[in-house]
């Protein structure tokens, strides 16, 4: 019988990961103090977690990039990682950056919700196009935006020019096998409900799912499949494994404006 408690372990397989958290919240933290636009704290609901950072590019912005985090739905914040905007900063692009109420005091779909709100928040505060982004479990919650039975309204989803699901999780439902659906609390229902390749796209906005090919297998399984179901309904899907990156490091290529990653998502690739 496979674990999966182990398959999902990313730390348990990243010598020096417990070290990771205080690393993130010290560099962000250094790249806000030097910040020439940024507004902070923008509500996209009354709960106390619904709040976005905006961080905006020194011209005319040419769009929207919406990053969501990770931390399984369990941890962490907005905060850790505003340097993660710096590519999309400068290649033009506004930057949004949402935290959300954490499991177990919302559901997963509830979260889900909340980060439509927040889209469409940042896409009335920006013009233009809308990228999206998310790692791990922001992963799972920007490719959610795309599927049929998406909460954007017309005219924010229109808009939606490509996503990129970074170590995505797109089919939640071996998580009901882990330890950490005591937090999580999901139901099969609700797994298969929030399970993005599970469902029928709304549209035909190109999806990119990109893992480090040091990851734990699941996430590449993961990012396959996405990659996999959607094309059978049209969708542009690409599946990028970059070769030496382990679940934390595949995300930092975001801080680098000349990096694969940057590119990808501001759409120079």
């Amino acid at each position: 019988m496979r674990d999966w408690d182990d398959a999902y372990a990313n730390s348990a397989h990243v010598p020096g990961s417990d070290r990771l958290p205080a690393l993130w919240a010290e560099r962000a933290a250094a790249y806000r103090a030097a910040l020439k636009h940024f507004r902070p704290d923008i509500a996209y609901g009354s709960g106390e977690r619904q709040r976005l950072d905006l961080v905006l590019p020194d011209g005319d912005s040419k769009g929207l990039v919406v990053f969501v985090h990770g931390g399984y739905w369990m941890r962490f914040d907005k905060s850790f990682w505003t340097d993660l905007a710096e590519g999309g900063r400068h290649h033009g692009f506004a930057v949004a950056l949402p935290s959300y109420t954490l499991t177990p005091d919302a559901r997963i779909s509830d979260i889900t919700a909340e980060i439509a709100a927040a889209v469409a928040t940042a896409a009335a505060h920006v013009s233009g196009p809308i990228r999206l982004a998310g790692h791990s479990a922001g992963g799972h919650l920007v490719t959610r935006m795309l599927c049929d039975d998406s909460r954007l309204a017309p005219a924010i989803y229109n808009r939606i020019a490509a996503t990129l699901s970074i170590s995505g999780l797109h089919d939640l439902r071996p998580l009901l096998k882990t330890k950490m659906n005591a937090t999580l609390g999901m139901t099969l229902e609700e797994a298969t409900l929030e399970s993005a390749a599970l469902h029928l796209p709304r549209g035909h906005a190109p999806v990119t799912a990109w893992v480090g090919g040091a990851e734990r297998p699941e996430f590449i399984r993961q990012a396959e499949l996405m990659a996999n179901v959607w094309t059978g309904f049209d969708v542009a899907t690409r599946l990028v494994i970059e070769p030496g990156y382990n679940h934390f490091t595949v995300v930092d290529g975001l801080r680098d404006p000349s990096s694969k990653i940057t590119a990808s998502l501001v759409g120079l690739d």
